[in-house]
């Protein structure tokens, strides 16, 4: 099985949760599979990309995407979801009315092609984009059958709208943890992150997953609780937050 993921370019973290870090932009997907049900974490940039992240699950799982999680609301974490028919949709609370209103698309459209995607796949992907249907204000356990997935609305921080995802599991535990927490590069933080609650955010993650969990960020390595502290460090230094 484990040759089969990381033929199909999947890395297994445990036995149930695996990722993939996309080309382009180094975006992370998440895949999450129960014996019931299979979850994909942030379905790429486009319908195109997230056409071929469908393909590659079926394969690898046997099963269907019957659920999808956006750990938050950049075109390169959700434009993909159109692709995933019939799949229930996830979000924090407040991300279906940025993105459910035309500006909101026009956002997404516009972001997506100043990084690079083609036009056409923009405007596509942006028109067909799937809200999310099931919005996270606290905590939400998601049962997959064999694993309880916990989802936590533990921004705002790099946006208003950041979700986390804990998966438990026999040896280590497993946090996707979005762009709250980036390894390749320095963190982004655009006209819609909080940096004064980012910090409490990275705080609310650790206790999450604790000292020995992988946290999985959006870009980049997977990394440890100590990568978490030191980013949280670094970005109250930057933006003058107590510590």
């Amino acid at each position: 099985m484990d040759v089969q993921w990381e033929e199909a370019g999947w890395e297994r973290l445990t036995g149930r949760a695996g990722r993939k870090r996309l080309p382009g932009w180094d975006c992370t997907v998440g895949l999450v599979v129960g014996a019931d049900a299979v979850l994909l974490i942030d379905p790429g940039s486009s319908i195109r990309e997230g056409a071929g992240l469908r393909a590659e699950a079926e394969r690898l799982t046997g099963r269907r995407v019957t659920h999808i999680a956006f750990t938050h609301g950049h075109f390169d974490h959700v434009m993909g979801a159109a692709a995933f028919a019939g799949a229930e949709v996830f979000g924090a609370v407040g991300l279906d009315t940025l993105l459910g209103t035309a500006a909101g698309r026009e956002e997404l459209r516009t972001d997506a092609v100043r990084h690079g995607l083609a036009e056409a796949d923009a405007a596509e992907s942006a028109d067909l984009l799937r809200l999310p249907r099931h919005l996270v204000s606290g905590e939400w356990t998601l049962e997959l059958g064999g694993v309880q997935v916990l989802l936590a609305n533990v921004g705002p921080g790099h946006t208003r709208h950041d979700l986390a995802l804990f998966v438990p599991g026999g040896d280590r535990e497993v946090v996707f943890c979005g762009d709250l927490v980036e390894e390749s590069g320095e963190p982004s933080a655009g006209p819609d992150a909080v940096p004064a609650q980012w910090p409490a955010a990275l705080d609310r993650l650790l206790a999450l997953g604790g000292e020995d969990a992988f946290y999985v960020p959006g870009h980049g390595a997977v990394v440890d609780a100590a990568f978490v502290r030191a980013q949280r460090a670094t970005l109250a230094a930057r933006f003058g937050v107590s510590p």
